[in-house]
């Protein structure tokens, strides 16, 4: 399709849109995009309908079948409820969670779902306010529905919001029932949605909610005595605004933390995020009022959720007293190192254990959870394969943790999302014990490097917005695909293994093998003979292309950790470079 195309039908989308049964405010916004001299915002607006990508729906708020708004809430709502009605073969009244973040719309847009399921005949536990996502998920099985909703956009910045849709198991939804779904949400169209609610299909859940899940975070303690011992940790803890702000300072009480600072400003529920530039706990801005709070109360670690409470970051001090970010690996390899040591010191390790981690996370886990004989899966990225991994062995298997590079961790199976209040109350344990052995969290991670090896891992997004974005992604990975690099920050390449094939390809010798995987994914991994690994994936929820580096050093002692990151960063980008990325 070229441009004159692509712009007549987004013209004639959106002259739909002018006729339909929309409001008065949709329509105005509609006809100022339409009258707009530069038309790249009426494509960007009309150019697709938002798909359920590895989290859902995600877009701009605004009018737009590309944007998130309530008919095209409404329209996919009514599609779920017309899979769950068919899936189910409506013998019996099923039923669903749905709930929220802090966003600007999130109520707006959960109402409005919530009405839609009762339309159609669903029950729906309807949460009161703000929640975080893991507790979306821990309601779904606690209530026994076969499905949830979750109004947010995580970490995104304001203008964004999004749709997570859950399965009975409290996951995201996965194969047969995604594409199920995307089926019958792109029949319905703007006149066959049921939005007048049905009230007493809708019920209100809230405290008893809270207090089993508060619970079930508990279950995830480790080892109680060491909390006993350091129940004075110096704790600051921010919500950047979003649903961690009563939960988690409960959580943390509950498991016998008594010095427990909150960043007062933070606490306040805004969609507007007035005190951060983005709230995304990875970048160190979003953190530097917990830091500089930190500096006056003299506290052991800074922590943060983002705005719906399932990632983590993590800010202790370094060798010279200086914050630094513990970075998404150095957390995921931090949880299962600790999970691992000190179960089985108290004797908790049966043998029937495994841990989870996705593909682009760090390799460095694989070597502690390989000397320790506990089973590691690898599963593609998003935390709905880590669910996926956990559903497949249920019964058979122990889940003891599992996490991703971009800061998310779960500690236990009662949820199947990532979460920021079990894995937060964790890493305070694991503080704890730290101080209990005379270190730092900071003297920790040197411990590891030096126990298991010393690795470092470097990500780079590449933005590409828009239709005009999206073909150039793609454009990419095939040339990837065609043209793949002989070599990597001068080491030659040994492996290629291609996700969207499931095939491995020795380069060497030339043999392929089957790579196996629950399903495919449009990921490239190359590995390199000294050990680097490079992995390529387009973003499923946002317009951009990632790049994963991960490359060995040496490190003798913790004196050598400077020299051994400069040099692994240097290296990582000159891997990049080999890539074509500056």
């Amino acid at each position: 399709m070229d441009n004159n195309e692509l712009l007549a039908q987004c013209e004639a989308t959106a002259k739909s849109w002018l006729n339909g049964n929309f409001d008065a405010e949709t329509k105005a916004e509609v006809k100022a995009l339409l009258d707009k001299a530069d038309k790249t915002d009426l494509i960007d607006a009309f150019y697709r309908t938002l798909e359920f990508g590895t989290g859902g729906l995600r877009g701009i708020m605004g009018a737009g079948t590309n944007r998130m708004n309530k008919y095209v809430v409404g329209m996919a709502t009514q599609g779920f409820a017309n899979y769950i009605n068919k899936a189910c073969g409506n013998k019996k009244v099923q039923s669903v969670v749905v709930g929220h973040d802090c966003r600007n719309n999130s109520r707006l847009f959960a109402e409005t779902v919530a009405n839609i399921f009762s339309a159609n005949g669903i029950k729906v536990f309807l949460f009161e306010s703000l929640r975080p996502t893991p507790e979306i998920s821990f309601a779904i099985r606690q209530l026994g529905a076969i499905a949830g909703v979750n109004i947010t956009s995580s970490h995104n910045p304001k203008e964004y919001n999004g749709y997570k849709a859950y399965w009975e198991d409290g996951a995201q939804v996965l194969a047969p029932h995604d594409t199920g779904i995307i089926e019958e949400v792109n029949k319905v169209q703007i006149d066959d949605v049921k939005w007048e609610a049905n009230k007493e299909l809708i019920s209100i859940i809230g405290g008893e909610m809270d207090y089993d899940y508060l619970m079930a975070v508990k279950s995830a303690m480790v080892d109680q005595d060491v909390i006993l011992r350091q129940k004075d940790l110096n704790i600051v803890y921010s919500p950047l605004h979003g649903t961690g702000r009563v939960i988690i300072p409960l959580c943390l009480r509950s498991w016998g933390f008594q010095n427990i600072n909150v960043v007062p400003e933070q606490m306040v529920i805004d969609g507007n995020f007035p005190t951060v530039k983005s709230p995304n706990p990875e970048n160190s801005e979003a953190m530097t009022m917990g830091m500089n709070l930190g500096t006056r109360l003299g506290a052991d670690l800074v922590i943060a959720s983002d705005p719906d409470a399932d990632r983590l970051a993590i800010v202790c001090r370094d060798d010279k007293g200086e914050w630094i970010i513990i970075n998404g690996n150095q957390t995921c390899m931090m949880f299962c190192y600790y999970i691992i040591t000190n179960m089985k010191k108290l004797g908790k390790l049966k043998g029937n254990e495994f841990l989870v981690k996705t593909i682009v996370t760090s390799e460095l886990i694989r070597e502690i959870a390989d000397k320790n004989n506990v089973k590691l899966y690898d599963e593609f990225t998003g935390f709905k394969w880590i669910a996926y991994r956990i559903r497949e062995l249920e019964g058979k298997e122990k889940y003891i943790g599992g996490g991703e590079e971009s800061f998310g961790f779960l500690p236990y199976d009662a949820v199947r999302d990532k979460d920021s209040p079990a894995s937060i109350c964790l890493i305070c344990e694991i503080a704890a014990w730290a101080k209990d052995n005379g270190m730092t969290l900071y003297e920790l991670l040197m411990k590891i490097y030096q126990d298991y090896g010393f690795q470092k891992e470097k990500a780079v997004s590449v933005v590409k917005p828009g239709k005009s974005g999206a073909d150039e992604i793609k454009a990419m990975m095939e040339n990837f695909r065609q043209n793949p690099p002989k070599s990597l920050a001068g080491s030659p390449v040994k492996v290629i293994k291609d996700f969207k094939t499931l095939k491995q390809t020795c380069c060497k010798c030339g043999e392929v093998s089957d790579i196996q995987m629950p399903a495919t994914s449009n990921v490239l991994q190359y590995f390199t003979e000294d050990g680097t690994k490079v992995s390529v994936r387009p973003s499923g929820t946002e317009p951009k292309i990632k790049f994963y580096i991960e490359v060995k050093g040496e490190m003798k002692s913790a004196a050598d950790y400077a020299s051994a990151s400069a040099k692994a960063d240097e290296k990582a980008a000159q891997a990049l470079k080999d890539m074509g990325v500056e």
